[in-house]
């Protein structure tokens, strides 16, 4: 699994740092460096992050104050230069607390409790239904956990708190659930974020232009950020 990184701080010195430690931990990919907690939001609004490196003393925005506006926010592992602030972080569940500068031991470290945690997210669901051709997930859906065929699953939309899923037959489930999160429970199985909002089945797509895929007769956007690696993916299916 590769983990997409989002590196927040003000101080170019620090940035250098943890892109420096990142360059040299495999499975790590940076999307973008943000000084600040705004340009950090545009960036969740526009590309999938799956770990933020966050800052907390910065301009406008403070970054535990940051983290609190989030509804659905990623891994988080906070890197600063205040120890007293670590209480706020981990009670905010970060997944840890990284004093600068960081050493690239302690960063390892840090990388490691994240790879344990997602593993414990996402590996009894992969390990159960990866080489089954009757794949099924179970999926809150009201109260209850819906069992839902994967093969038959077309595309999946983010509504505000939930996803949207929708099947071949017709049916749709709203699921209690991030986008992000089906994203990596779905990665063993040839689905395909398009864009924000949007995750579809390969198998299902139909036809594609520079804008849209079409899964029959639905037309699902492509967003500006997601285009080459979608068209990557798509012309080497």
């Amino acid at each position: 699994m590769k983990f997409r990184c989002l590196l927040v701080d003000d101080e170019p010195p620090a940035l250098k740092i943890l892109q420096s430690h990142i360059s040299n931990v495999k499975g790590l990919e940076i999307v973008a460096l943000c000084k600040n907690a705004v340009e950090a939001l545009d960036v969740l609004h526009e590309k999938q992050v799956d770990l933020i490196f966050l800052d907390i003393k910065m301009p406008t925005i403070i970054g535990t104050d940051f983290l609190k506006s989030l509804s659905h926010p990623p891994k988080v592992i906070f890197v600063t230069a205040y120890r007293e602030y670590a209480l706020d972080g981990f009670e905010l569940d970060a997944v840890d607390y990284l004093v600068k500068p960081v050493s690239f031991e302690r960063f390892l470290k840090a990388i490691g409790k994240v790879k344990r945690m997602m593993g414990q997210e996402v590996a009894s669901h992969i390990e159960e239904y990866k080489t089954n051709p009757e794949a099924f997930v179970y999926l809150k859906v009201d109260k209850s956990m819906q069992k839902i065929l994967i093969n038959q699953i077309l595309y999946i939309e983010s509504w505000k708190d939930y996803v949207k899923v929708f099947m071949s037959n017709g049916k749709s489930y709203l699921v209690k659930q991030s986008i992000s999160s089906l994203e990596n429970l779905l990665s063993e199985h040839k689905f395909l974020r398009i864009h924000r909002s949007y995750i579809v089945s390969l198998s299902k797509i139909s036809g594609y232009n520079n804008l849209t895929v079409r899964l029959e007769e639905k037309e699902i956007p492509i967003g500006r950020f997601y285009k080459q690696h979608v068209m990557e993916a798509i012309q080497s299916k």
